[in-house]
């Protein structure tokens, strides 16, 4: 929060008295021995990491010493200022330097605790101890016995506990600040009312949850000036009291509980009378107002905004933000401007519900400097007479629906430092004039809208930015000129940007200073050799080629995936030269690199995403893997790795994310993984060739959400413990990655994602995975009956165990699984009717019984009857959607003695299926058996298809990274190779899949076949 200046404030004239004592360094009076002696013993008694206390030395005069202050005509100690308020660094600085000066800063903390010896100094007006460390100690007792005490600030110093009640006999107190420790009030702020001379008060984030009399103790201090209780778990004062707070300027109750607030400030308490208490008439002395995150509901946002606004007639800064107000934004404006239109500086609503248009009578607020209106849902243009606002430094309208484009006039705003216009729906062409005055602009984020630049190649901005942010921008297809005078850019992200041309050489003598860089989804191309970005690299989704890119050693970031690097790893993973030790997240999927991966991931021990899919990478999984004892998510899906899983992973305790699926991995599924794994919220094997049973060690993983074994071999039963799957037995969503993934949301990244088979189709999940619940035993050798204990799973939302041996009946508690999305137990042997429970299924969207043994009528239910009936085929049902109609009873007509003319039909039926399977098995035969039998044609054989398969990858890797339906190809993969489980068509499974895929493309994608060719070619316009 900023400080207001208020030239009424009494503590002002403490202060002011306060330099007035001031030693000048011409007094010759030397301290008092005994106060000197009291102030070794304090120092005797605290840690000092930094050494600041270093000129407090025995025999010194220690009105000399550092903090230390002495009345210059008597000697004695007046004053300690001991604190760190000056010395927090600069949230704006580069990421590299902060790391330094806050180290610096941390160090310089006092820590150990305070000695009583301070209550000697009989003279001492003045305590500063705010910015220590005092480890979580209580506020000592004593201190409530310096009866001198004008000053005290004891804030942001790590004291926990009560707070001292003995503080109350401070009656000279001026300034009192206890602000943001972890301190607590059990029943009474009672203790305040005796500092009948205080002007400032800050308790912020005490809980103060139980103290019920606060208003009415802090409405009784006749010179209070200041008030701050933000974050004190403060609720509704249940009594009707008249409140005065006749000298109040500054008011902060952000971050509580208070919806009655409005109602007290604005119009009062009402009496038994129905009379009102108007404060404002006792407000007008208020400068600064701050409801942040006060829990605001209904009616009462009503009484806040417009009408009570308007008398506050000497607000300078107003903060009702994190409310949910529902109210015309350009009401709350013209209330504003009544009286407050030549004094208000600072006006905060972000994130509440505010619509409607900004009104022109903004530009009238000619003092306005700060304004955020981000997170609501104003509409329509930004008014052109935003171009009055001369003192306009901070100008926020995030996430809001504003259209049109951006107004010229934003261009006289010569004081302007930071702009955010991001996620609207703005659009048209910006010139060079809308910058023409911006001088002073540090801070330009404006991505996500729909917005055109290309100034003139020569043009030279006027301003020096930090941070530069125009994703989703019509900027290419050049690159931007005018960033190489961008001196001071720390931040810079053009993604989406339609660029589509080699980078030029300027821009890396530039991006050495960055310390976040995003160039995705454009269509760069050229090779790139160094990466001098600092922090953060974002590559993606582009044309580079070559070999990977070597960054600098503490690069935290880096994103390469989705672009044609080739070559091997090895230069790149295990270059002694290069040593990433600080990389956090390494994303390098679906380029052209080949060979095995390497075993050298003993030195990649922060590591905590790593992203190697969808290669043609082969070999075994390196048994150095299992070293990353950091790792969160690892993803080797889509490669041509073979042997076991090494046991070494279960070292990896951590991971969150597992994706070995699509490989050609052996073996059992290990116990391990149960035992070890025990944060693993995805668990991906699917497509290998796992065998044996499913371990009940798996039932221990309690944040399991994503259980996918589909494509295996696996055989055994369900095991029957899957109940304790506690992550998918509530409805209640599991957020699987806390704090991690809200690191990564803060710095823009993206977030743990996997690629997960859901409804039928393969969906990638980023910021949904948290919402998403899985169990796919699909086409493997399962036998037995789904366990009843299957139906406990109440918050599971895709559940196919189709391609199995399971038999039984339909368990009628599956029908209470009601959030099931996707239901898939086709091909199987179950029997019996279908569980009347499914008519509570309400929010299937995709259903699969068929080629099952089902007898009976279908459920009547909303949700049953509307999928087709190919959901019901090779079944014996009856009633819609299937043809069959219901005998009177609701049984299926019956079907084995249904007269001779059906008989006959049903045998010819037959037969014909019979004809097909025999000519299938002749011709295939005809065909494979010469491979078996001559082994000249089988070497032969292979020997062409693996010069088919190099000629392809290449073409291949490439059309794998554009997103087409694979229900096709997976259904060919399906028939051919996992289902006949014939080893001679392995080989011919790629090439089927290409062949497949290219004809999707020609035929039905014009437009993703030119986008193939154009990517080969490197020709530009390749449509026509």
């Amino acid at each position: 929060m900023r400080a207001v200046t208020i030239s009424s404030f009494g503590f002002l004239l403490v202060i002011a008295v306060t330099i007035i004592s001031f030693c000048d360094g011409n007094c010759n009076v030397l301290c008092i021995e005994s106060e000197r002696q009291a102030l070794l013993k304090f120092k005797q008694d605290l840690i000092d990491q930094s050494n600041r206390l270093s000129s407090w030395v025995e025999g010194e005069d220690c009105c000399e010493w550092l903090g230390v202050f002495c009345n210059n005509l008597t000697g004695h100690v007046k004053e300690l200022h001991l604190g760190l308020l000056s010395s927090r660094p600069d949230v704006h600085a580069p990421h590299a330097e902060w790391d330094v000066e806050w180290d610096v800063y941390i160090r310089s903390k006092l820590g150990g605790k305070i000695n009583p010896s301070l209550i000697e100094l009989k003279h001492l007006s003045f305590l500063e101890l705010s910015n220590n460390d005092f480890g979580g100690l209580a506020i000592p007792e004593f201190i409530g016995s310096m009866k001198s005490l004008i000053y005290l600030n004891l804030s942001w110093a790590n004291f926990q506990g009560a707070i001292p009640h003995n503080l109350g006999n401070l009656s000279k107190l001026h300034y009192l600040d206890l602000g943001h420790n972890s301190l607590f009030e059990d029943k009474t702020l009672q203790w305040v009312s005796g500092l009948s001379s205080l002007q400032y008060l800050d308790l912020s984030h005490a809980d103060l949850g139980k103290a019920t009399d606060w208003l009415q103790i802090t409405n009784k201090l006749p010179l209070l000036a200041e008030l701050h209780l933000s974050g004190c778990y403060l609720y509704n004062d249940p009594s009707p009291i008249s409140v005065n707070y006749t000298s109040l300027a500054v008011l902060d109750l952000s971050a509580n509980k208070l919806s009655l607030v409005p109602t007290w400030i604005f119009i009062g308490i009402h009496s038994s009378s129905s009379s009102t208490l108007n404060w404002l008439s006792n407000l007008n002395q208020l400068q600064f107002l701050g409801l942040r995150s006060v829990g605001l509901q209904g009616n009462l946002l009503e009484i806040i905004v417009p009408k009570y606004l308007e008398s506050l007639c000497n607000l300078r800064e107003l903060d009702l933000s994190n409310n949910g107000i529902v109210h015309e934004v350009s009401e709350i404006i013209e209330s504003l401007s009544r009286c407050s239109l030549d004094r208000l500086e600072s006006l905060n609503m972000g994130f509440n519900k505010l619509s409607g248009h900004l009104p022109d009578k903004l530009g009238q607020f000619k003092n306005l400097a700060y304004l955020s209106l981000s997170g609501n849902f104003i509409s329509g243009p930004i008014p052109f007479s935003i171009g009055k606002l001369s003192s306009l430094k901070f100008l926020d309208v995030l996430n809001n629906r504003l259209n049109a484009t951006l107004p010229q006039s934003l261009g006289q705003l010569g004081n302007l430092e930071h702009l955010d216009v991001c996620n609207n729906m703005l659009e048209g062409h910006i010139s060079e004039m809308h910058f023409s005055n911006l001088t002073r602009l540090r801070f330009f984020r404006a991505s996500n809208n729909m917005l055109t630049f290309k100034p003139n190649p020569s043009w030279i901005p006027p301003f020096h930015c930090e941070s530069i942010e125009l994703r989703n921008w019509h900027l290419g297809p050049q690159f931007p000129q005018w960033l190489q005078f961008q001196k001071n850019l720390s931040r810079l992200d053009i993604s989406h940007a339609e660029i589509s041309i080699v980078i030029p050489t300027w821009f890396w003598n530039i991006s050495t200073q960055l310390e976040y860089l995003n160039l995705s989804h454009n269509q760069l191309i050229g090779e790139i050799s160094y990466l001098p970005m600092k922090r953060t690299v974002d590559l993606s989704s582009n044309l580079f080629i070559g070999p990977l890119p070597l960054p600098i050693s503490y690069l935290r970031f880096l994103f390469l995936s989705k672009n044609l690097f080739s070559g091997s790893l090895s230069n790149f993973l295990c270059n002694s030269s290069t040593k990433l030790e600080a990389l956090t997240i390494l994303d390098i999927e679906s380029n052209l690199l080949s060979g095995e991966i390497p075993n050298c991931w003993e030195n990649w021990q922060m590591l905590q995403v790593l992203n190697l899919g969808n290669y043609n990478l082969t070999g075994k999984i390196p048994r150095s893997l299992g070293s990353m004892r950091s790792i969160r998510s690892l993803n080797l899906r889509n490669d041509n790795l073979f042997g076991e899983v090494p046991s070494t992973l279960q070292h990896l305790v951590e991971v969150i994310i597992l994706d070995l699926s699509e490989n050609q991995l052996t073996g059992s599924i290990s116990a391990w993984i149960g035992d070890k794994l025990l944060n693993l919220v995805v668990l991906n094997l699917r497509s290998n060739n796992f065998q044996a049973y499913i371990p009940d060690q798996i039932c221990a993983i309690n944040s399991l959400q994503v259980l996918d074994l589909g494509y295996n071999n696996i055989s055994g039963v369900i095991p029957k413990c899957f109940s304790n799957l506690s992550a998918m037995a509530t409805k209640t969503l599991y957020q699987y990655v806390g704090n991690f993934a809200w690191e990564l949301d803060r710095i823009n990244l993206i977030p743990l994602a996997a690629l997960l088979v859901m409804k039928g189709r393969e969906d990638a999940y980023s910021n949904t995975l948290g919402l998403v619940t899985i169990i796919d035993l699909s086409v493997n050798s399962l036998t037995g009956e789904i366990p009843k204990e299957l139906g406990s799973l109440m918050g599971l939302r895709s559940l196919n165990l189709s391609g199995n041996f399971l038999t039984g009946k339909i368990p009628e508690n599956i029908g209470s699984m009601e959030v099931l999305e996707s239901l898939d137990l086709s091909m199987n042997r179950f029997h019996g009717e279908i569980p009347s429970s499914f008519s509570n299924l309400n929010f299937l969207n995709h259903f699969n019984l068929s080629y099952n043994n089902l007898t009976g009528q279908i459920p009547l239910s909303t949700q049953l009857q509307s999928f087709d009936k190919f959901s019901y085929v090779g079944n014996h049902l009856c009633g819609p959607p299937v043809t069959k109609t219901c005998s009177r009873n609701g049984e299926t007509p019956d079907v084995t003695n249904g007269g001779s003319s059906g008989g006959k039909k049903r045998s010819k039926l037959n037969w014909l299926y019979v004809s097909i399977v025999l000519g299938f098995v002749m011709g295939f035969w005809g065909v494979v058996a010469p491979l078996f039998f001559i082994r000249s044609w089988r070497f032969a054989y292979y020997q062409k298809l693996e010069q088919i398969g190099d000629k392809l990858y290449v073409f291949w890797a490439t059309i794998e990274t554009i997103e087409i339906e694979d229900s096709l190809i997976n259904l060919l993969a399906y028939l051919v190779i996992d289902r006949l489980k014939l080893e001679i068509w392995k080989p011919l499974g790629d090439f089927h899949r290409i062949t497949l895929k290219l004809f999707i493309l020609t035929s039905e994608r014009p437009s993703k076949w030119n986008m193939i060719v154009a990517k080969f070619s490197g020709l530009e316009n390749i449509g026509q």
